[in-house]
């Protein structure tokens, strides 16, 4: 614990017990952390979480405050609070669950009430475990797993597992994958692959033993402070190299390095593309908002957008860009040139040439040979979705969600749907679906305009 002994003051009003602790509040450190608040024996009657101590603790105490009658009640016998500091918000998220756990204080009652809360698990019985969030951690099919919760916000817990997913390199999926199956040879693994945040069993990419070791490596980072942790992986580290295992002693090396860098943002290095992010976005609100608006159980991570580009029907050209957790990833862009064309040249229409580039791009994720993303998104109107679902339903295995944004009006087809969705022009679901638009037109009208100007020297 960071302060000392609480301090009592038996004869102190309200106002001036609440003005004493906003004053306290504003001193703390401006850094993620954990606080306690305590009543006048001393006893923990609270524990929550903060990305900086001071906004979120002053919060509590400022007259014009409307905490809702639960902890309006906790005002009136809060007379103290502790606070510990963490190095990042993720371990403030896994630090709050921890105290509750342990403390289980009164005035924690969304852990009490018959509301269903996440929990992490991470199977067992798997040859290569999964890591997922459920809000059912009696289920069947979880018999055996580690099981750490509840948690009190789902949404930072994603963004914790999200985090710490570029440092375990554990996989999310929901695919069966059997160790030593030939089928995973020939498996296109999924964009976490592509950016370095999971080692791709489902494609043989990595061993058995070697994947467990890094799930237990995760499993012992829950359950202790990032020191511990660091000390424990550097001791493995070096005895790996006495044992002259040189590559996973490497391994070993980079996931130590991840750990200490877990609070940086992305580099031009990493494959995003810093340039082209839309600022007035916030992905993690984009795709929150995007997902409600969809109807999607699980969060949504990628989207990849499909747009075609000619000029009377000369020259026609696809584009397929790749947005992951909101933001351009540009390593997994593509263009196509339509090969679908009459005697003259030129390419039929808009809607077979949708249709060429979904059959060309998803035929893998057709046959099952790898992931569809979580949402294709087409540029067009209901005619431009309905060509693409009707090249998908040429394939065996369906894409989970095909939707198209209209032009002008700005609606969203959804498949399935007998509707569009009409959003109001600064949801923010909405603007990510207008950006991605953009970029794969931008994209598929350069490579028109290389082309033309290819074929304008040509002639000449």
């Amino acid at each position: 614990m960071s302060d000392p002994a609480p301090e009592m003051h038996p004869s102190e009003a309200r106002d001036e017990r609440l003005a004493r602790l906003l004053k306290k509040a504003r001193t703390l450190p401006p850094v993620p952390g954990v606080y306690l608040m305590k009543d006048e024996k001393g006893i923990v009657i609270y524990v929550g979480k903060a990305a900086r101590l001071p906004d979120r603790v002053s919060s509590y105490f400022v007259p014009s405050a409307d905490l809702g009658p639960q902890k309006s009640l906790m005002l009136d016998v809060v007379c103290d609070f502790e606070h510990l500091e963490c190095e990042g918000e993720w371990e403030a998220l896994l630090t709050e669950n921890r105290l509750i756990k342990d403390i289980h204080p009164r005035f924690n009652v969304r852990l009490t009430d018959d509301k269903t809360f996440p929990y992490l698990a991470i199977t067992q019985r798997e040859d290569f475990p999964r890591v997922f969030i459920t809000r059912s951690p009696a289920a069947p099919e979880l018999k055996g797993a580690r099981i750490f919760g509840p948690f009190t916000n789902a949404g930072a817990l994603r963004e914790a597992i999200q985090l710490l997913q570029r440092v375990f390199k554990f996989r999310t999926c929901k695919l069966d994958i059997i160790d030593q199956d030939p089928k995973n040879q020939h498996f296109r693994p999924c964009l976490l692959h592509a950016i370095n945040q999971c080692t791709a069993p489902c494609a043989a990419k990595i061993s058995r033993d070697e994947y467990r070791a890094d799930v237990d490596r995760f499993i012992r980072f829950l359950g202790s402070k990032r020191a511990d942790m660091l000390r424990g992986m550097r001791e493995e580290m070096t005895q790996l190299s006495v044992d002259l295992k040189f590559e996973q002693a490497a391994a070993v090396r980079d996931q130590i390095r991840a750990i200490e860098k877990l609070d940086e943002r992305a580099k031009r290095t990493d494959g995003w593309q810093p340039e082209t992010e839309v600022s007035f976005i916030d992905p993690r609100k984009s795709l929150k908002s995007l997902q409600k608006s969809l109807g999607i159980d699980q969060p949504i991570r990628c989207i990849e957008g499909i747009d075609i580009a000619h000029l009377q029907g000369g020259e026609t050209v696809g584009s397929k860009v790749c947005f992951v957790d909101g933001r351009p990833f540009k390593n997994e862009y593509r263009r196509y040139r339509i090969k679908a064309v009459d005697e003259t040249g030129r390419a039929n229409d808009d809607y077979s040439s949708i249709r060429e580039v979904i059959s060309r791009r998803y035929r893998e994720a057709g046959s099952g040979q790898e992931l569809y993303p979580d949402v294709i998104l087409i540029d067009g109107g209901l005619g431009q979705l309905h060509a693409a679902l009707e090249a998908f339903d040429q394939l065996d295995v369906k894409p989970p969600m095909v939707i198209s944004l209209a032009k002008k009006e700005e609606l969203i087809y959804i498949q399935q749907r007998a509707e569009p969705v009409r959003l109001p022009r600064e949801n923010a679901g909405l603007r990510l679906c207008q950006a991605i638009r953009d970029e794969a037109h931008r994209f598929a009208q350069h490579y028109h305009h290389v082309l033309r100007r290819k074929k304008t020297m040509d002639e000449e």
